[in-house]
């Protein structure tokens, strides 16, 4: 589950979380929904852009929370918030597809990215049993 150790530029202190590969994805898609959401209708700046941005900070921030709790139930706890924050991204995904918000090629780019993040979280969380 461990990628490469993540190197930061600015700091000689590192996050351990920052070596979790779930986090390391969830990071990548969060930063593309962020993008990619720039070409969103202004007129939605509060409602899809807001809720689907919202929705995939999530799933990195509740592996952060969780893994800073050093407990493997509450670790377990906080995989579950992401892993749902990670299935409202999917809808709001396909609903801006839908509307035209998002091209073809955007939609599957962000998607396998968010598979992957699905995948690894899954597989973090089912590693944190009693």
């Amino acid at each position: 589950m461990i990628r490469k150790t993540y190197k930061d530029k600015n700091t000689t202190f590192t996050p351990l979380y920052k070596n979790l590969l779930a986090w390391q994805i969830a990071d990548e898609l969060a930063k593309s929904v962020y993008k990619t959401t720039k070409t969103f209708p202004k007129d939605e700046t509060y409602g899809l852009t807001s809720q689907l941005r919202r929705a995939t900070l999530s799933v990195a921030l509740n592996i952060i929370e969780g893994y800073a709790r050093n407990n493997k139930n509450e670790f377990r706890q906080f995989l579950r918030i992401a892993l749902g924050s990670l299935a409202e991204a999917t809808y709001l995904l396909e609903f801006a597809l839908d509307q035209n918000y998002l091209s073809t090629n955007a939609f599957k780019e962000i998607t396998e990215k968010r598979n992957r993040c699905g995948q690894l979280l899954w597989k973090l969380f089912q590693s944190q049993t009693k």
